[in-house]
Formats: structure tokens, sequence, C-alpha cells
């Protein structure tokens, strides 16, 4: 080999590539490692053009601070995104440098449709579930109330807009939907009635019995004050409670014995 002009320039070649290389690289840490690449500013701003309601400076400064680490060429932008994503509020972050010192966060917000479940959680109106101050999405809207099994969040929020389109027509509006772990729905409508619709046989059954209810309700509601439940599971009728609901007992003749009201309005059965 030593007798071997080529084979000696080639390899003399090659060292001198990885020499090359290898200083060239400490040139790179050396200057990356330089105080005006540290990182000083970190821009926050909206992914859309909706602004950001609930994330503020004190929010993002509590839920980050200490937790992004390394300068402009070495922070991890994946990291530093999960970092932002764990802040309350935020559903989706962004994140890119600037040159030669920043860092741009896009963030999207999430927009509380109701609650989900007993354990103080929203629920998006992307169908997402979350955790935040629920004091926060109060002061936007009054808040509904969800609950379903776990992975059901999308479908309960699908079937809540399917509803709220159904009983339009009696102006009234959902304020809870459950689906049971057996997968069966009920439904409590602001005016305080809940409407039990059972499981869904096909994709038309949730439909066909609030029609059946819409097309009633009228009736019932001009003979009752008060309905506090309505069963709609029957394939051809409905049960109900009222607290305006009275069964008169036969009188003498065997006709009904007539009613009297107590003092608080609910009609009672007048003694045989």
């Amino acid at each position: 080999m030593w007798h071997d002009a080529k084979s000696l320039n080639t390899t003399a070649n090659g060292l001198l590539a990885a020499v090359l290389v290898v200083c060239v690289a400490a040139g790179v840490w050396w200057v990356s490692q330089r105080p005006m690449f540290d990182l000083r500013t970190i821009k926050v701003e909206s992914a859309d053009d909706k602004g950001l309601r609930h994330v503020n400076y004190l929010t993002l400064r509590s839920g980050t601070l200490g937790r992004i680490k390394g300068n402009f060429f070495t922070t991890n932008l994946e990291s530093v995104r999960g970092v932002f994503e764990s802040v309350p509020w935020v559903r989706r972050a962004s994140v890119r440098r600037e040159w030669p010192n920043q860092l741009i966060v896009a963030l999207e917000e999430h927009e509380a449709l109701g609650t989900w479940g007993e354990d103080g959680r929203l629920l998006s109106v992307k169908g997402d579930v979350f955790t935040a101050n629920v004091a926060e999405a109060e002061d936007d809207h009054e808040l509904p109330a969800f609950a379903g099994p776990d992975g059901s969040e999308k479908e309960v929020l699908a079937t809540y807009v399917q509803l709220a389109k159904w009983f339009s027509p009696l102006k009234m509006v959902p304020e809870s939907l459950s689906l049971s772990s057996r997968y069966a729905w009920t439904v409590k409508l602001d005016n305080g009635m809940s409407v039990a619709l059972g499981r869904e046989q096909n994709h038309t059954t949730l439909k066909a019995r609030v029609d059946r209810l819409v097309g009633i309700y009228p009736q019932l509601a001009s003979r009752l004050e008060n309905i506090d439940t309505i069963d709609m599971r029957y394939q051809n009728g409905l049960a109900l409670s009222s607290a305006g609901l009275v069964i008169p007992a036969e009188g003498k003749d065997g006709r009904p014995a007539p009613a009297i009201k107590k003092k608080n309005g609910s009609p009672i059965k007048k003694p045989a």
C-alpha cells in the first residue's frame, strides 16, 4: 500500500474530506450556540379570523414557562407544539421559526358547545372533549349537557344537531342529551320535559319517533299542564307522566267522580 501512490492519494483525500466535514460541523455547532440565536420572542397569533377569546398571556405563561428548551436551531418544533396544545382551550397549534431568534405559534381554540359527563369536561362544536374552566364557557352561552360512552362524542353531537332541527316545529330546544351504555337515547327539552327515544333500530328510528311526538304533542299539551316525561319507545303509542294527570275514581252511580284541585293547582280526586 505504502508504495502505491494512487491508494495513498485516495486515502489522504478521504481523511481530508472527513476532517473538513468535522470542522464544518463543529463550526456550525459553534455558530448555532451564539447568544444571538437564543430564543428572544415567541409570538402567538390566532390561526383563524375568530381571534383568541379564552387563551391569554397569563394562561400561556403558566402553561409553557420552563417547558420550551433550546435555541433557534436546536428547539424541537414538535415538542413546542405539544406544549402549547396542552394549554387549556387550545385545540391545535402550529409552530414555525422566524430568523434569527423567534418562534411564531398559531393557535386554534376550542369552541365549547356544552358539558360532557359529570367530571367537568366540555364538548366542543367539533365533537372534541376537552378540559377547561366551565365558568368561562358559561359566560358565552347556556351550556347543554351531554353524556355518552367513550368514543361516542361525535355521534352525540350529530344527533343533537338533528334533534334541534326536528323539535323546532314545537319551538323547543334540547338542553341535554344522553346516550346510555346500551345506546339508548334520552333528550330533555327546554320546557323541562324528558323524552325517552330508545335505541336506533335503523337510521330512521329516531326521526320517526320524534315526528310522531311532534304531531301529537299539541293535543297532549292542551289537556295536560305539565308533562314531565314521555316514552316514545312504543311502536304504536307512548307513555307519559304528568303532575296534572288524574284518573278519576268511579262514583256511586258508576260514572267518574268529579275532580277538585289542591291549593297548589294539582287536581285530586273527590272522595266517592
